[in-house]
């Protein structure tokens, strides 16, 4: 194994209950959820009652967020959607949030799109955000289960604070890009420690950005059949243990580390390990696989 030759940092994972599950049991209890139809549901419980009791709500908690964070004491920001750390900082202070992409706003095309619609976002936050879309299901509330639809900014901050309430968040951050305003849901705070871990878990690749880490031989590559050897089994998007990192290597290496009997200082000197980005990672398994 690499292990022992590679500095593996810490994977910063946090477990939080959703309100998904709470607001289902409410639900039930009132009778909603036995409904034969979802016409009678809707004439339980209207949507806009609901959505404007958590607008409602997100302007308490919106004020709380920014005085207990000090938010706009901050000069600069950055967000990362493949890592879900928003970072404040001003010179060596900062404080870093976890967050989730609720959805973006275009003042283009006054349009709203859930994040859940999203073929590029990060993977662990869109499982989270797809459990607002599993209560619009429950619900059948249309603005939950629509992926794109059209809106205004008014309601795309009454579709984030419905994702807050939902997911148990702390606040909203709206950053703007160009056109496009995109609402993000924060969960939580994470220390300065951690969220180094949590960063130093992923890498800038020059053909997929950002992307969790990985570590091969220096003979595997993207376009060669050189054979796959792998620390455990993967899968794309897979959650790892804290000490574990993607690691693999070709059918000469492990020759060579089944001579050595271990991985020591000649099979890795031959291995000769590099670090890539889990995209590529898995195009060099992908390779391997398809042609054997």
């Amino acid at each position: 194994m690499f292990e022992s030759r590679v500095d593996c940092g810490q994977r910063y994972r946090c477990k939080r209950k959703s309100r998904v599950s709470e607001q289902f049991a409410s639900l039930h209890c009132a009778g909603y959820l036995q409904a034969p139809n979802s016409h009678e549901i809707m004439n339980k419980l209207k949507y806009s009652v609901f959505a404007d009791q958590c607008l409602h709500d997100l302007q308490v908690l919106q004020e709380q967020f920014i005085t207990d964070y000090d938010i706009d004491s901050y000069e600069n920001w950055f967000y990362n959607n493949v890592t879900g750390l928003l970072t404040f900082s001003t010179g060596e202070k900062e404080i870093n949030l976890r967050f989730v992409l609720a959805g973006t706003y275009s003042t283009n095309t006054n349009t709203w799109k859930w994040a859940w619609d999203k073929e590029s976002v990060f993977s662990k936050g869109k499982g989270e955000i797809e459990a607002i879309k599993d209560f619009g299901e429950q619900t059948a509330f249309d603005k939950l289960i629509t992926g794109y639809f059209e809106s205004s900014e008014e309601e795309a901050w009454q579709l984030s604070a419905i994702a807050v309430y939902l997911l148990n968040g702390i606040g909203v951050y709206r950053p703007v890009s160009e056109h496009l305003l995109c609402f993000l849901v924060v969960l939580d705070v994470v220390d300065n420690e951690t969220a180094q871990e949590i960063k130093d878990k992923y890498v800038e690749c020059g053909l997929h950005e950002c992307r969790r880490r990985a570590f091969v031989c220096q003979h595997l590559n993207r376009a060669s059949k050189v054979g796959f050897e792998e620390a455990f089994v993967t899968h794309v998007n897979m959650e790892l243990d804290i000490e574990d990192d993607l690691q693999a290597w070709c059918d000469e290496c492990e020759k060579v580390r089944e001579r050595e009997g271990e991985w020591n200082d000649s099979s890795m000197a031959f291995a000769n390990i590099k670090l890539v980005c889990e995209q590529c990672y898995f195009d060099m398994k992908e390779v391997n696989i398809r042609r054997k």
